[in-house]
């Protein structure tokens, strides 16, 4: 069978582009002489739609769409994920579900089985599980269609099954020839590897060839990478699709085909990728055409710029540099270097006059009694006030400049460095930033040296250093990455850095920090375990006071 797998990027409730996209790409694989195309989970409607789901305006609208789309196919076969509902007495039933389309109408609903409640999914608030799943006989093959989570749970790949229930066993056990899985699956690094691995596995122990369609998109702070994969019965990974981009790839189940040996690339290469695929996403669906961020002469606001001008454009880019008295020469020297490097838009505006006119009027309030930390954070706020100017004045979107290492112990300010529309890099430890730094300079220098070299400082009061405060980043990102993306507890991380007094008091800051966090932009997720959505924790609690 010749299958058609249009890789496209929904918008989530756009229900009119989202339909055209679809009609577009099954005209394409008609013109293509395939017997089937396939479109990902919930394609007419972007995936996540959260409470809209909720909306009985809405669900009557993706029905229509969904009749209309219908309406258009011929004697070729389309599958594209949907919204279905029953209504009984008992009330409304709504379904997660993969629609087979020909000659003008719905043939076949197979809705999904597996609903997943953990991380980032919160589909069990929505919709109800499948009561059954069945094979559909066309064009002289045996379809088990599943959708997205249906087909993580085979107890021979897993050490450890998440649910009961194996729909892909059970389409197996009915006698499905081929194997097709339309899916919304979130990447982080190491995400696609796993993917390929699991999908072989089951392939090779089934002896079915296998099809999988993956949206491109992001959404907010969840990126879809795309990179649909085609099995043959041996296990062989034989075509993949693109990555961050849409795609069309036409399967035949009958060719040979040789194993497609790569389907990752390093980790800098995938996240500065993802980032800017996100980034790009963001803006475009938002319909923002100019960011701004604050240029420090830092090794962070200079890794958001350097991301921000391949998402958007030079053009498009504009930086204020805000010194104070504590900002140093080569601060204002690098930041300066790198708008050159990048051919960009910048404002050199102060902040001293308005910090020390603040304090004035601030002594009779405080008593003349300013602690430092207060100092500390008024210039912040002082620097996020004039981006928001700026954003506000020109319509630009501002970008925070965050690191993940900084985020979770809370070593950033609420109102200050904090203000912005989306945070590029509050998934990246700061390691990591050096990291990707040095690879994008790996060429040739963009991103200053002394920047990445010099021992990295926030530049609020004399002689200061982010050491000051926190444990050296090597050691700090070694145990937040255990405690917060590991889920390892206290014994376990201090059995690999033997430093009670310094794991407790990391972890401390982490948990008591919550409520910074709650207040943030969305982060956009390049891990296993992000700030956000995927990760909830009550900010009033008792634990580790």
């Amino acid at each position: 069978m010749k299958i058609a797998l249009c890789q496209i990027n929904p918008i989530v409730g756009y229900l009119e582009y989202n339909k055209k996209k679809i009609i577009d790409g099954y005209k394409e694989a008609v013109e293509a002489k395939v017997d089937l195309a396939i479109f990902p989970e919930l394609a007419l409607v972007g995936y996540p739609p959260l409470d809209l789901v909720e909306k009985s305006e809405f669900r009557q609208a993706v029905k229509k769409a969904t009749d209309e789309i219908a309406s258009q196919t011929g004697s070729v076969g389309l599958i594209f994920g949907t919204i279905t509902e029953e209504l009984n007495k008992k009330g409304t039933h709504i379904y997660n579900s993969a629609v087979l389309c020909f000659k003008g109408k719905i043939q076949f609903t197979q809705n999904k089985s597996l609903i997943p409640n953990y991380d980032v999914f919160d589909e069990m608030r929505y919709f109800d599980s499948a009561k059954k799943v069945s094979v559909f006989k066309y064009k002289g093959e045996k379809l088990g269609i599943s959708i997205c989570e249906d087909i993580w749970n085979d107890e021979n790949y897993w050490y450890k099954k998440r649910y009961r229930k194996n729909p892909i066993k059970d389409l197996v056990n009915q006698g499905a020839s081929i194997l097709i899985n339309i899916s919304a699956s979130p990447y982080f690094y190491g995400k696609r590897t796993a993917r390929r691995e699991m999908l072989s596995a089951l392939t090779k122990k089934d002896k079915i060839p296998l099809v999988y369609v993956c949206c491109v998109s992001a959404q907010t702070d969840l990126i879809f990478d795309g990179a649909s994969m085609c099995f043959d019965k041996k296990g062989n990974l034989v075509k993949i699709g693109k990555t961050f981009q849409e795609d069309f790839l036409v399967f035949d189940t009958k060719e040979k085909l040789n194993p497609v040996i790569e389907c990752e690339g390093k980790f800098e290469e995938e996240v500065l990728n993802s980032l800017i695929f996100g980034l790009k996403e963001y803006c475009s669906k938002l319909n923002f055409k100019k960011v701004v961020i604050g240029l420090s002469g830092g090794i962070d606001s200079a890794l958001v710029t350097y991301i921000a001008v391949k998402a958007l454009g030079a053009e498009n880019v504009h930086v204020l540099i805000m010194p104070s008295k504590y900002s140093s020469e080569e601060s204002i020297k690098d930041a300066n270097e790198l708008i050159r490097n990048l051919n960009i838009k910048s404002d050199n505006v102060g902040i001293q006059p308005v910090v020390d006119e603040t304090l004035s009027q601030l002594n009779t309030v405080l008593n003349s009694n300013v602690v430092s930390i207060t100092e500390e954070n008024l210039q912040a706020r002082v620097r996020g006030n004039y981006l928001m100017a700026f954003s506000n004045n020109f319509g630009h979107l501002l970008l925070t400049t965050g690191n993940k290492s900084e985020i979770a112990v809370g070593y950033c300010t609420l109102y200050g460095d904090m203000c912005g529309g989306i945070a590029v890099i509050a998934d990246v430890y700061k390691t990591d930033v050096y990291r990707l730094a040095n690879y994008i300079n790996r060429n040739n220098e963009i991103i200053p040296k002394y920047i990445i070299d010099r021992v990295p400082s926030a530049e609020l009061k004399p002689n200061q250093t982010d050491q000051d405060t926190l444990p050296p980043y090597e050691l700090l990102d070694k145990i937040l990455k255990m405690y917060l993306e590991e889920n390892k507890e206290f014994n376990e991380i201090n059995k690999v850095i033997n430093d009670e007094a310094l794991v407790r008091k990391v972890l401390r800051m982490v948990d008591t920090s919550e409520f910074k966090r709650n207040q943030s932009a969305p982060a956009l997720r390049i891990s296993s375990k992000a700030f956000g959505y995927g990760r909830r924790f009550p900010i009033v609690q008792g634990w580790r006071r």
